[in-house]
């Protein structure tokens, strides 16, 4: 049982310099949407990252809150394996942890990190070069 999971942060504390969750979107193996939220940070927002996160201020009027979202990921992600890109980010987001056996993480994988001849590739790079594919063309959109 696979899972993929993508969040997105906003800026929180003196010129957004935190981040702060304000999206969580996660998939299932087959890409069958399975949560798409935006969350109200706990902290008010300083910087949107909008150019980034593609997160606006509408989007978060109406946001659930952390615990409301959280309680729902912690549900969907119990005992299944977990794929993202630089997963530790969206997992300090959600301040959640995970079985490190069950996490499978693209910007970490060692034949990823030969295909792109680097240490960090992007999530980008790699769509590129095994999907052909051109993303994050604008702001980012999990």
């Amino acid at each position: 049982n696979y899972v993929a999971i993508d969040c997105e942060m906003v800026g929180v504390g003196p010129n957004g310099s935190v981040s702060a969750l304000a999206r969580v979107s996660i998939v299932d193996f087959h890409g069958n949407v399975l949560l798409d939220e935006y969350v109200k940070p706990t902290q008010p927002v300083t910087q949107y990252r909008t150019w980034v996160s593609g997160i606006r201020p509408k989007h978060l009027r109406n946001a659930r809150g952390f615990k409301a979202v959280t309680k729902i990921v912690s549900r969907l992600i119990d005992k299944k394996i977990l794929v993202g890109h630089a997963i530790h980010h969206d997992l300090q987001a959600l301040a959640m942890k995970h079985p490190p056996d069950l996490i499978r993480d693209t910007s970490t994988y060692q034949p990823l990190l030969t295909l792109a001849k680097t240490d960090r590739p992007s999530l980008k790079k790699l769509a590129k070069l095994i999907l052909d594919l051109q993303i994050q063309q604008k702001s980012h959109c999990s």
